[in-house]
C-alpha cells in the first residue's frame, strides 16, 4: 500500500513539474527577436522628447529671458537628464534584445 501511495504521489509530483515547467516558459520565457521592437520604438520616443524638451527649454529661455529664475534651470536641467537617460536605457536594452537573441 505504501509503495502504491508514493508511485501515486511521484506521478502527480512528475505531472506538476511538466505542468509548471510549460506554464513558466509561456509567461516568463524568453520572448521572440519581433519584441526588441518595443525598446526601439521607446528609444525613438524618448529621444524626441529630449530634443522637443532642449528646443522649449531654449526657447522660453530665450524669448523669457527676464523671468528664467534659478528654479527654473534646475528644473530644465533635470527635466533633460530624465529623457537623456530614459533614451539611453531603452536603447541598451534594444541593443541587449537584438544580440542576445
Amino acid at each position: 500500500m505504501l509503495i502504491f501511495i508514493l508511485y501515486i504521489f511521484n506521478e502527480i509530483n512528475i505531472s506538476y513539474n511538466i505542468i509548471m515547467t510549460s506554464f513558466m516558459d509561456t509567461y516568463f520565457g524568453p520572448l521572440s527577436r519581433e519584441f526588441c521592437v518595443y525598446f526601439y520604438a521607446l528609444s525613438i520616443i524618448c529621444g524626441i522628447l529630449f530634443v522637443s524638451s532642449a528646443i522649449s527649454i531654449a526657447y522660453f529661455m530665450i524669448m523669457h529671458f527676464k523671468k528664467v529664475n534659478s528654479m527654473f534651470v534646475i528644473n530644465s536641467i533635470f527635466l533633460l537628464f530624465n529623457t537623456f537617460l530614459a533614451y539611453i536605457a531603452n536603447r541598451l536594452l534594444h541593443t541587449m534584445c537584438v544580440k542576445s537573441v
